[in-house]
């Protein structure tokens, strides 16, 4: 494939590109530069715009489509792209934004339908009545935004397919361990993350807004059932324990959850967040990689590089 998220170091590049981000700083000899985030269906790659012009700042915005040329490098064992020239794309170059963005790989509508049957699995009247109503206020937001604005899942449906794929595991284990709580395990992981559709600014290139800064997704999310609850005219424990999932689902102070999982469900929520999570970076930093080498450092699985077998007998599967 000849997209970005496949270029090896010494590759030339010459092909349209989406700003993911464009972050300005200045460099120890007083001049400014910026950071680009660039992106196409197959991944992003960072580079630098050095010695960029007040103008270059209004003109490489986020979300904007440019043409660069330049070749792949890499510095402290990430890829990086060397900018040689660049310039915004124009109506003759006819070239479509949605062309350049990673969307999940699954329809909306079968996420939708997915989505919508668990919820009917849910048994238990409040939890169901809660979850339902959230889902139906957020619901195009939900199935259009990522779920997070980068190391997982960080592409268009994102979030929903993030979930879908979590729903899957939680039944799995559900019936290895019958024991668990179903309608309290499918809720917490349909709104564990919901949260991120009012912390981040929109489906393509988010950002973080005021909310989400300020206040995350969690703590948004938490606010958010107890609101619907009230106005559904229901309370009880359920209520409780279903904040308690989504106010624990990151487990510890330091990864941004205010109280560790005490119910049984929350723990088994919190883990598979983070096996779902940990095997989409993996996957996709190892479909990039070629048999017999190492991915690059990924920052989130503390840094660490995984090598890709020469021998596999499992077919490839495209996390894009």
């Amino acid at each position: 494939m000849n997209g970005i998220g496949y270029r090896s170091e010494g590759d030339p590049v010459n092909q349209f590109l989406m700003i993911k981000s464009a972050t300005r700083s200045v460099a120890s000899n007083g001049k400014p530069f910026i950071t680009l985030i660039l992106q196409d269906v197959t991944g992003e790659i960072e580079a630098k715009l050095w010695d960029a012009t007040p103008r270059d700042e209004e003109v490489y915005v986020a979300e904007a489509v440019v043409k660069v040329e330049g070749e792949i490098t890499s510095y402290r064992g990430k890829k990086q792209l060397r900018i040689r020239s660049i310039r915004p794309a124009t109506e003759r170059d006819s070239v479509k934004k949605s062309d350049l963005v990673p969307t999940a790989p699954m329809d909306v509508e079968e996420m939708v339908d997915r989505v919508t049957q668990y919820i009917f699995e849910i048994k238990n009247p409040t939890i169901q009545r809660i979850t339902r109503a959230l889902v139906k206020k957020h619901q195009n937001a939900f199935f259009e935004y990522p779920a997070a604005v980068k190391n997982h899942h960080e592409y268009v449906s994102g979030l929903a397919y993030h979930v879908v794929s979590m729903l899957d595991l939680a039944k799995a284990i559900a019936q290895l361990h019958p024991e668990l709580d179903t309608d309290l395990l499918y809720a917490g992981v349909i709104l564990h993350d919901m949260g991120k559709v009012i912390e981040f600014s929109g489906a393509r290139a988010p950002n973080y807004t005021l909310e989400g800064k300020l206040l995350g997704h969690i703590s948004i999310m938490a606010n958010e059932i107890a609101e619907t609850a009230k106005a559904l005219g229901v309370e009880g424990e359920e209520v409780v324990v279903l904040q308690h999932m989504i106010l624990s689902h990151h487990s510890k102070p330091e990864w941004g959850s205010p109280k560790p999982p005490l119910v049984r469900e929350a723990e088994v929520l919190h883990m598979i967040d983070n096996l779902d999570a940990k095997l989409n970076m993996m996957n996709r930093a190892l479909e990039q990689t070629k048999p017999g080498e190492f991915t690059e450092r990924l920052f989130a699985m503390d840094n660490r590089a995984f090598y890709k077998p020469t021998f596999s007998g499992r077919v490839p599967v495209n996390h894009e």
